[in-house]
């Protein structure tokens, strides 16, 4: 239970449009769950999120 409070999160940009991108990367930026240009979302920092986001570095960055 301790773990639950000290989860570690990151804050991912979605700065470049996905049109003309792949249908894969497309699925990948819904998954991490942006619905617009220049949105910010904060996720839970896991494996799993770090995967997608290296999928497409050319779409989104992690902001400090």
């Amino acid at each position: 239970m301790a773990d639950d409070q000290t989860k570690t999160m990151i804050r991912i940009e979605y700065f470049r449009s996905k049109n003309s991108t792949p249908e894969k990367h497309r699925k990948v930026v819904k998954g991490l769950g942006f619905t617009r240009l220049n949105q910010i979302v904060l996720r839970e920092d896991t494996p799993s999120i770090r995967g997608m986001v290296k999928a497409i570095p050319h779409l989104v960055r992690i902001v400090d």
